[in-house]
């Protein structure tokens, strides 16, 4: 006789199936609600996944070209250019006035925030000079994400240690 779709299993034996809870996309602009396939999702498409990978892009040169080796790449992109524009101006004689490469002089230094898709650039308060997120929410939501994550690693890790414990032999004498 086959099994019965009316078996349960015993008491503390049942497996739960119920859905994972409804989470924010990461995303500064998307913050949309989704229910993800995996638990560390941080993002709600593909669509999304882009989006941060283009933003990791771009927080990427702008840390090069705050480099030493970025700016060196720059002024060498400069000289070439005025040299082009020098022999333009002795074909031409005449070169545009526009000042290509150059950016205007700041006061004060501006950093890229932290979460993926927020590209404003914000002055650190001089309080805090180790200030990574333009605002509380943008703080909010990379910590609420990295929390999550971190929980369920612990998670993770105490289940799969728990499922590598050596099982304990029977001595022989117990054995006979």
């Amino acid at each position: 006789m086959g099994p019965t779709s009316a078996y349960s299993p015993p008491f503390g034996k049942q497996h739960r199936t119920s859905m994972p809870r409804q989470r924010r996309c990461l995303l500064k602009g998307c913050e949309a609600k989704f229910r993800a396939a995996h638990p560390l999702a941080r993002y709600c498409s593909e669509d999304c996944q882009q989006a941060a990978r283009r933003w990791t892009q771009w927080q990427a040169n702008w840390r090069y070209r705050r480099s030493e080796q970025g700016k060196a790449c720059r002024r060498e992109q400069c000289r070439r250019r005025r040299q082009r524009c020098r022999e333009r101006v002795s074909r031409s004689m005449a070169c545009d006035s526009q000042r290509e490469g150059y950016q205007e002089a700041r006061v004060e230094k501006k950093f890229p925030c932290s979460r993926p898709g927020c590209y404003e650039c914000f002055a650190p308060d001089p309080r805090s000079p180790l200030q990574k997120f333009c605002s509380r929410v943008c703080y909010r939501a990379l910590r609420r994400v990295l929390l999550r994550e971190a929980r369920w690693r612990r998670r993770f890790a105490r289940a799969a240690r728990s499922r590598s414990r050596p099982i304990p032999r029977r001595c022989r004498r117990c054995a006979s």
